[in-house]
């Protein structure tokens, strides 16, 4: 696979980043997209997230793999699906490549604490002028979300817009595609763009590494591109927020009358109530009315045919893409142009 500059600066060998989906993207996920030659990304939006369980994370994805991962990170005041504190940006960034950051406006403060522990910086952002503010303070990589992406969503235009306007304002670091990615096809299109490399997190959903219920996983191979739905119906614990989510999860929570329609175990071993509409992901540790969980999914979803092993995912995309890729190459100029 070809080799970018987001490859190049990550230590990685082929442009996939797995999305930081909080319980998602487990030490077990993030490890098998790493092992498979992509990027793998640790999500710490949990409950329960304190010195102990980050260390005990980030020491289980680096028993699983020797190559490089980062940590995502969620940035926003009020916002019960998760902080981090610097004590905790510091304490990742000694232990992986890259840090990111999302949901805020770009801060120089944490790309310095970033910076100062030798991890790269970057920024997850959903308009131009995010980007253009990723780049003044520093940060080293930049992901464009378009809105076609699936748990909460920065973006508010379609990606290839969003894409391109990122690339003229940053030219100079690497952009990662993110929102509706799910085929090599698409992987070519965002690459063939000028797309450093491209995030994906609804494929990796269903991965078999992936820490998310049965049920969920059935409801994503089920879904099709106009089943995921795009607003904020799952607003309690992060308020004001538009996400995607299945159109299923939606009208199986609006057919319930309880307030507490599910319970999950926190990382710190104690269990939670979840109410109606809550944020909270559908793992595998769930029990209650799971169907009516926050069942968080991209317009790609209808890529996801079954639940398979990660490197296979990654097998899956890049060679589909590179199939593409050679298409264009192999274009005459005339038609090219």
């Amino acid at each position: 696979m070809l080799m970018t500059r987001f490859t190049k600066l990550v230590g990685c060998e082929i442009p996939i980043q797995l999305a930081g989906m909080g319980t998602v993207a487990a030490p077990e996920l993030a490890a098998a997209v790493s092992e498979a030659g992509a990027f793998g990304m640790l999500g710490t939006a949990r409950a329960g997230l304190n010195p102990t369980t980050l260390a005990d994370l980030l020491d289980r994805t680096r028993r699983l793999t020797n190559r490089a991962f980062g940590v995502n990170f969620i940035i926003r005041s009020g916002s019960a699906a998760g902080r981090a504190p610097r004590a905790f940006v510091e304490q990742a960034a000694k232990a992986a490549r890259l840090i990111e950051f999302f949901y805020s406006d770009p801060n120089a403060e944490f790309v310095r604490i970033v910076h100062d522990q030798g991890a790269l910086a970057c920024w997850q952002v959903g308009s131009v002028d995010e980007a253009r503010r990723a780049v003044d303070v520093g940060c080293d990589v930049i992901v464009a979300q378009g809105i076609e992406a699936g748990g909460h969503v920065r973006g508010t235009v379609g990606l290839v817009t969003l894409l391109c306007d990122v690339l003229e304002a940053a030219p100079d670091i690497p952009v990662v595609a993110a929102g509706g990615i799910g085929t090599g096809r698409a992987m070519a299109a965002a690459l063939a763009a000028g797309a450093d490399g491209v995030r994906l997190g609804t494929r990796f959903a269903a991965a078999v590494e992936a820490d998310i219920h049965p049920i969920y996983v059935d409801a994503l191979i089920a879904a099709r591109a106009e089943d995921s739905i795009y607003g904020s119906a799952y607003h309690v614990g992060w308020p004001e927020a538009p996400h995607r989510v299945l159109r299923s999860a939606i009208e199986a929570a609006d057919a319930l009358q309880d307030d507490t329609v599910a319970s999950v175990a926190n990382i710190d071993g104690t269990r939670a109530t979840v109410p109606r509409f809550a944020a909270t992901v559908a793992d595998r540790t769930a029990t209650g009315h799971v169907d009516a969980m926050a069942l968080y999914a991209g317009q790609s979803v209808g890529a996801v045919k079954r639940s398979m092993p990660a490197r296979e995912i990654i097998r899956e995309l890049t060679e589909e893409a590179q199939i593409f890729l050679r298409r264009i190459g192999d274009r005459p100029a005339e038609e090219k142009r």
